[in-house]
């Protein structure tokens, strides 16, 4: 028996034979053409271009004619992709200018913005590096004249699907009453893998590193999803212990879902309202699955990271009219383009600054750069039609920044009556609070804006002097920290004060063990993760919205976040009523 560690990217319990995928290595050649050739590699790189688009389109209406509700949207990301101008432009110089064929030139462009991608320290915009494998490697089977279809097709017994990596495309194809659950050498939570097997319930651990060399066909494998642990060849006795926990965890889904579309009242009936996080089109069809009333952050800078920062007006227009579409009359809240820090894409003009979580980011960015910022609000204003749209600025320290960004915002409204461009005049705009500078003024940002959200990721990274990807001072970036408690307060109070609402959509939302204090700050909406709505939700029910703000009364005198939390723990062991269980 072997018990291999990974990350937990889907929760759950599956038990079951091992099926080995081994990718077929694509072996691109590479040579140099004559220029009599140039016209006609041009011509095999357009048409290669061409069957992978038809390629998605075929695969999404396939996807739309079944029965089951699989997420398609990323499929229509590719074709952006696919299409995207400046990556035609950058492969067809490679055939002109370098001589280079067809399949050379896909691979090495495609690999420039890879590198660039991986580089990157945020894990979710590093991750996406894999959709540009992706679609690169459709456009190369083309090229090569290879078989389109991959060895899962093989599948035909229910299986645990071990593989390296899992290519979004092939992810979204998964027999989910076949593949029981997932082992992967690559990947994270926030990779698509992860996302659709949260999606479609399959439990899965990935970012193993090596488990494609542990494990042979025909294996027996439990996948752990909630610890994420893979044990291979298990004992009788462990079989038996996680058949065991695998019904206790599906009754237990079965209860939490049971009643995820009911509006979530605490037991002194206040209205708690639960949206989600999302970061691609793609996940739309998730989030209202697990009962998500909204969008509470939808983190618009993917756009500009696959496409660079002069992605053009009807790219991004489509983008934010498919969410809005796919949440009907439910509130989209968009961001605007947050750039900047860790998160730098090709066309990032200007040197790496020393200091660039305090530098030229977010907001600060589009101030400065608003030729860019402008075709963005023109975008979510037309994009605004199709739904019931919010728009947020991130990352606003003070009254002056918001009044440029809200003349901006005015400008282009005015542009767009001018040239007869329908869009909704009464667009609820708001801010996000995520600086102390901006916790000390915020009653005045409250008269000027419809909403707060607390982006409680950077606001403690600020308030704390803490660089939150920093391993070595990671022990001090502490969501219960009594100041970080008192920002929280303070900015709900000013909202409050001023009649407007205020959320919270960092990683502090989403944490069950967070629920109690929340709700005693005055938080009545939450934006988290769509597959942890279920647990908060079922939380929130069992708690006094009076009791745990008399609670963070009490915790907010305290000097230390260690008797924070111990004070915590007592409280909320007694928190939830007998009758509830």
């Amino acid at each position: 028996m072997l018990e291999i560690k990974g990350i937990s990217a889907s929760d759950g319990f599956a038990i079951g034979k091992a099926f080995l995928f081994h990718e077929v290595e694509q072996r691109v050649p590479e040579y140099l053409i004559t220029t009599e050739q140039i016209e006609q590699e041009m011509e095999r790189y357009q048409q290669a271009v061409q069957r992978a688009v038809e390629d998605l389109e075929n695969q999404i209406k396939k996807i739309q004619t079944t029965t089951e509700n699989r997420d398609h949207h990323f499929l229509e990301a590719h074709i952006l992709m696919l299409n995207d101008f400046e990556v035609h432009s950058r492969v067809k110089n490679k055939i002109k200018t370098h001589r280079k064929n067809s399949e050379s030139a896909v691979l090495e462009v495609s690999n420039e913005y890879i590198s660039q991608l991986e580089s990157l320290e945020d894990l979710y915009l590093r991750e996406r590096a894999l959709d540009l494998k992706d679609v690169s490697r459709r456009v190369l089977r083309h090229l090569l004249q290879m078989e389109q279809n991959t060895g899962l097709q093989q599948i035909k017994e229910p299986c645990i699907l071990v593989c390296h990596n899992l290519m979004p495309s092939d992810a979204v194809s998964l027999d989910r009453k076949k593949v029981l659950g997932i082992a992967m050498d690559m990947g994270g939570r926030t990779t698509h893998t992860a996302i659709l097997a949260r999606s479609y319930e399959i439990p899965a651990v990935l970012g193993i590193g090596n488990i494609t060399t542990k494990v042979r066909d025909g294996d027996l494998l439990i996948v752990d999803g909630s610890q994420g642990l893979v044990i291979v060849n298990p004992d009788a006795d462990v079989v038996q212990k996680y058949y065991d926990l695998q019904k206790k965890y599906q009754e237990d889904q079965r209860q939490l879902l049971s009643d995820v579309f009911t509006p979530c009242y605490t037991t002194d009936n206040v209205l708690i309202r639960f949206k989600a996080n999302i970061e691609d089109p793609s996940e739309v069809e998730s989030a209202l699955g697990h009962g998500a009333e909204g969008v509470g952050l939808y983190r618009s800078e993917f756009l500009y990271i696959r496409h660079g920062l002069e992605v053009d007006e009807e790219t991004q227009f489509h983008a934010y009219k498919t969410v809005l579409e796919g949440f009907g009359n439910k509130e989209v809240t968009i961001r605007t383009l947050d750039l900047g820090a860790d998160k730098l894409t090709e066309s990032w003009s200007g040197p790496r600054e020393a200091n660039p979580i305090l530098g030229w980011r977010a907001i600060r960015f589009c101030l400065k750069r608003p030729d860019i910022f402008k075709t963005q609000i023109r975008a979510l204003l037309r994009a605004s039609e199709f739904g019931n749209l919010r728009i947020m600025f991130p990352l606003v320290s003070g009254v002056s920044e918001l009044d440029k960004v809200l003349s901006i915002l005015e400008d282009v409204k005015n542009e767009l009556r001018g040239q007869g461009i329908p869009f909704k005049e009464h667009i609820p705009v708001g801010t996000m609070i995520e600086v102390p500078s901006a916790v000390m003024v915020a009653e005045h940002l409250a008269k000027k804006v419809q909403f707060f959200s607390i982006g409680t990721n950077d606001l403690i990274q600020y308030s704390l002097a803490v660089d939150r990807g920093n391993e070595k001072i990671a022990d001090l970036y502490d969501p219960l920290h009594p100041g970080v408690l008192k920002m929280i307060k303070r900015t709900v109070q000013a909202a409050r004060d001023a009649g407007i609402e205020c959320s919270i959509c960092g990683e502090m939302a989403g944490d069950p063990s967070m629920a109690y204090v929340l709700l005693g700050l005055g938080i009545e909406e939450l934006s988290m993760s769509p597959v942890a709505i279920s647990q908060v939700k079922s939380l929130m029910r069992n708690y006094s919205r009076q009791e745990a703000e008399t609670v963070v009364n009490e915790i907010l005198e305290m000097p230390t976040s260690s008797e924070v939390a111990q004070h915590l723990i007592h409280k909320r062991r007694n928190a939830i009523p007998q009758h509830h269980g």
